[in-house]
């Protein structure tokens, strides 16, 4: 990995060197994006049968498109039931994690007969989308669909590609069905999303979309926008990892690469105070890159992303890593707690040397939805806010209103609005009568 010593105009770079990876960079697909949405809302299913033939080779109609109980049945018998009961606890924890956001409706009234409160809703229907082939990941789906079930949200439904066969992948099967996810239904790509923005014939409308996919499902969601909700146009995976003389170099590149495997445009930075650390966790990354499976991905993604700091303390180090606002940051110093303090943007924390990465991807509880590509700096992981929907209650009494109306009219004629100061002013003009 390239070890390099942070300066004002090094720091610069890698910033901007990191935001290439957005997808706001994508331009040339949308104009294809836009085509698939603009034909899945004109043709509906028979639009979805035309793209699913095209790029997953297999035909789905009204008749096979929705996914069966005996499909479900099947995929268990498919899937090791050690993985199963892994699963299981581990929607558990993400269900008890999730369960501690929930936030309570509320009403405020007062002796003068006025009322203000907040009424918290669960959106009507949640979609997510969940990729197919080599890139399915069960771990998704329980993120994804775990938290709007304890929002409330009545309804469910997933989209994922299905295989040249017709079938979806299992593993992803068994995780909905865990999750508790309603509906899954037999479509990928760009094609998904927008059949979930706008309905078909065999897919509802949702109210708001989540979950991965390729840059053509991320440019969906974004040319979606507005018509539905999303969670975010997410970037490719990235880890940041402060670390001291005391942090083991074998776990700190185990870490690194742990992020680097999953794409070409992962990012991987470690900032030390250590030169010693530094030069030992670049010899150690090469010995595993040499070891493990994704050889060429992780070796891409360092070649073009991968970065050893170097700064001459840890307040430059905190610096630098809210600047960044990594997706995921790992801190393996002495005192990682007081370290944490100082950190204001990032999508996850892990604290110490036994917190890596993956536990929070898998099992520990909080959503593995974060932010990304900088975005940490206003943004916040998916929870269960994200399936909800807060209305404003107001009730004023005469006596309330009477106390302020003159103070709203003449607000109101500041601003030209004379049909706003006389809503306000009607209810007085017989004041003396009442």
């Amino acid at each position: 990995m390239k070890i390099i010593k942070l300066t004002k105009e090094s720091r610069e770079n890698l910033l901007q060197d990191l935001l290439k990876r957005s997808p706001n960079n994508y331009g040339q697909y949308e104009a294809v994006v836009a085509d698939i949405i603009a034909r899945v809302r004109s043709q509906k299913d028979a639009a979805l049968t035309e793209y699913t033939l095209k790029f997953d080779k297999c035909h789905i109609d009204a008749s096979n498109i929705l996914v069966t109980k005996d499909e479900i049945e099947e995929a268990y018998a498919k899937v090791d039931p050690e993985l199963i009961q892994v699963m299981k606890e581990s929607a558990e924890n993400i269900r008890a994690f999730h369960a501690k956001q929930l936030t309570n409706s509320w009403f405020e009234p007062k002796a003068d007969g006025s009322i203000l409160g907040m009424k918290i809703m669960p959106i009507d229907i949640a979609g997510v989308y969940v990729p197919g082939g080599k890139a399915a990941y069960p771990s998704s789906v329980l993120m994804n669909v775990i938290p709007a079930k304890v929002a409330g949200v009545p309804r469910i439904i997933m989209t994922t590609p299905p295989g040249a066969d017709g079938k979806v992948n299992p593993g992803t099967l068994v995780a909905a069905d865990i999750a508790g996810v309603n509906e899954v239904y037999k479509v990928g790509g760009a094609q998904a999303v927008a059949a979930m923005a706008f309905g078909t014939e065999s897919i509802p409308k949702v109210d708001k979309i989540t979950g991965p996919g390729n840059i053509f499902v991320a440019l969906a969601k974004k040319a979606c926008f507005g018509y539905v909700s999303i969670d975010s146009i997410a970037g490719p995976s990235e880890i940041l990892v402060i670390a001291d003389e005391t942090a083991n170099p074998r776990y700190v590149a185990a870490d690194l690469l742990s992020q680097a495997e999953h794409d070409e445009l992962a990012s991987a930075i470690l900032i030390t105070t250590s030169a010693e650390l530094a030069e030992a966790v670049s010899k150690q990354v090469d010995d595993f890159v040499s070891q493990l499976s994704r050889t060429e991905i992780m070796q891409k993604s360092l070649d073009q992303y991968g970065y050893i700091l170097l700064v001459d303390n840890f307040e430059e180090a905190a610096e630098t890593a809210n600047e960044i606002a990594s997706e995921h940051l790992e801190i393996l110093t002495k005192d990682p707690f007081s370290l944490m303090t100082k950190i204001k943007n990032a999508g996850a924390i892990f604290l110490g040397e036994y917190s890596s990465e993956p536990l929070g991807d898998y099992f520990a509880g909080p959503n593995h939805v974060l932010p990304t590509n900088g975005t940490a700096r206003f943004f916040s992981p998916l929870n269960v806010d994200d399936f909800r929907k807060k209305t404003s209650i107001i009730s004023y009494s005469r006596e309330a209103l009477s106390r302020v109306h003159e103070k709203i009219e003449l607000f109101a004629r500041s601003e030209g609005l004379t049909a706003h100061e006389n809503s306000i002013k009607v209810r007085f003009e017989n004041q003396e009568e009442a």
